[in-house]
Parts: structure tokens; C-alpha cells; sequence
């Protein structure tokens, strides 16, 4: 185990793709045309998005994922390594990356499809995979590669004394061993209603609540409730990835802090278009951030 420094070392396990990112007044409904008022190509994906809030809001990340041999593998692999995350377990593999094809309405909603590519790819971990996230303080998970991949890193993590921290979207039956290998879950509100009791197991609980902030569950009923601060909102793409890589890299700081600083963080995203574009970086935060 890594030893503990005030910057959390947090291994993120993950997918990273490129999000087609259109915008409209409204979204269509199904059979219907609409004209967009907007396009853009940005790098995104859970895994990178939060891999990056966790590297912009002070932690110290490494990326374990898988781009493909396209013409957008250079770009995905540049987002990160701009932010400072270290991509020396980022593989590369034959076929396509990720994509992730977006629409983002005139109230700053949005709709998304997730193609899998090479984040699919992600089968098994190295020897050199299993060693970082045996030396890191946190690993982070979600759930947009294959299952078996994130529950044998669990299983590492937890034999090996790293912190899990496990965002489970895209929402989907867990096995309960993967549960028993989970410290901390995140999760938004709808997330929260379909998991129901299968959170129970799970020492600590954050469930994002959008404009009305997050709260938190803890062992021994302890409970904390955190409001949102009031911004224009643009696009809540990468929001909640925002939050919980900004939550992962304050965690060693206690849930309450922690709260805050993630809360600061995903609603900071939310003022400009994209996901990893609009993440906010640690003096950003610090300096939105209310008392506590």
C-alpha cells in the first residue's frame, strides 16, 4: 500500500471515449427531426472524466483503460496526459475507441449512447494493471467496461488495502461479492431508486441529487446533507464524472469536507458545454467554494 501523503493516489479503472456532442432547443422525439444549433467532438467517457476531476481537483491519477487504433486515439490520449494524468497503463488495441453520441437541449439536458469499442476490449488486467492498484491509495471504478474486469480489480484493491470507490452506471444487477469489495458507492438519485437495498452492504453511500445538492451515508447512521451552489447552468454532461473524481480525491479528507469540495466541483461543470472541457481545476474550486 502507497503511503499516505495529503494528495490521494487513485488509480482509475475505466473507459475513455470521444463524445459527438450536438445541441438543439429541444430533443426529438422518436420519428422526428430537429434542427441543432451546435456540434462539437469532445474527449470524454466516465472513466476519463473522472479520472481527470480526480487530477484537476488535487489527486494524483493513473488511468488503466483502452483507446483503439482510429483517428481518434491520439486525441483521447492527449486529454488526459494535458491534464496531468499519467497514462502508462493507457493500451492500445485493434478496432475502434469508444464513442459516445450526445444531445444536449436549450435547459441543458441531455440524452447519450454509449458505443463500447475498445473500453470492451478491457477483458483482463496485467500484472503491471494489478500492481498500481495495489499501490494506490483509491481505486475508482464504473461500470462502462466489462464487469468481470472491475470486480477482479475490487478484489485486488480490497486484499491489498486500497480504497474502492465504485460508481455504478451504467445501473445493473451486481453479484454480492462485488458489493462486499466496495467502500464507497456513488450514485445519483435515479441510481439510488433502481439499486434500492443492494446499497445496504456499502459503508458509505453519496447520492447526488442535482440542483438539490448530495447527501451521504455513513456507518453507525451517520448522515450529512450537502445543497449545491447556484450557477447558470449551460450542460450537465460530465457533471456527476466531476463530482465523483473531485469526491475521490478529497475522500482522505473526511465525508464532510469531501462533500463540499465534490458538490463545488460537479455544479462548476456545469457552466460550460462538454464533459472533460468543462472540469473544473482545484483553484477553481477552492475558490467557489462555500463554507462549511
Amino acid at each position: 500500500m502507497a503511503e499516505k501523503t495529503d494528495v490521494a493516489s487513485i488509480a482509475v479503472l475505466g473507459s475513455i471515449n470521444m463524445d459527438l456532442v450536438t445541441t438543439t432547443d429541444r430533443r426529438p422525439v422518436p420519428g422526428e427531426t430537429v434542427l441543432g444549433t451546435g456540434f462539437a467532438m469532445v474527449p470524454g467517457g466516465k472513466g476519463s472524466n473522472q479520472a481527470i476531476a480526480a487530477q484537476r481537483a488535487g489527486g494524483s491519477v493513473r488511468f488503466l483503460g483502452a483507446v483503439g487504433d482510429d483517428v481518434f486515439a491520439d486525441e483521447l490520449r492527449r486529454v488526459l496526459t494535458d491534464s496531468g494524468v499519467n497514462v502508462e497503463r493507457l493500451r492500445t488495441v485493434d478496432g475502434p475507441s469508444g464513442v459516445a453520441a450526445i444531445v444536449v437541449d436549450g435547459g441543458g439536458e441531455n440524452s447519450i449512447i454509449v458505443v463500447g469499442g475498445a473500453n470492451a476490449r478491457m477483458t483482463e488486467l496485467t500484472d503491471a494493471d494489478l500492481d498500481v492498484i495495489a499501490g494506490a491509495d483509491i481505486l475508482l471504478c464504473q461500470l462502462e467496461i466489462p464487469l468481470d474486469t472491475v470486480a477482479a480489480a475490487a478484489r485486488h484493491a480490497r486484499a491489498n488495502g486500497t480504497t474502492v470507490v465504485l460508481n455504478p452506471s451504467p445501473t445493473q444487477d451486481l453479484p454480492a461479492d462485488l458489493w462486499a469489495n466496495i467502500d464507497v458507492a456513488v450514485v445519483n438519485s435515479g441510481e439510488a431508486e433502481q439499486l434500492g437495498r443492494a446499497l445496504d452492504p456499502v459503508t458509505h453511500v453519496v447520492v447526488t441529487r442535482g440542483a438539490d445538492g448530495a447527501t451521504y451515508r455513513g456507518p453507525d447512521g451517520r448522515d450529512l446533507s450537502q445543497p449545491s451552489p447556484r450557477v447558470d447552468v449551460i450542460d450537465t454532461t460530465g457533471a456527476g464524472d466531476t463530482f465523483t473524481g473531485a469526491l475521490a480525491a478529497a475522500w482522505h479528507r473526511g465525508p464532510e469536507y469531501a462533500l463540499n469540495w465534490a458538490g463545488t466541483a460537479g455544479a462548476l461543470a456545469t457552466t460550460k458545454l462538454g464533459a472533460s472541457s468543462s472540469i473544473p481545476t482545484e483553484d477553481e474550486i477552492r475558490a467557489a467554494l462555500p463554507a462549511n
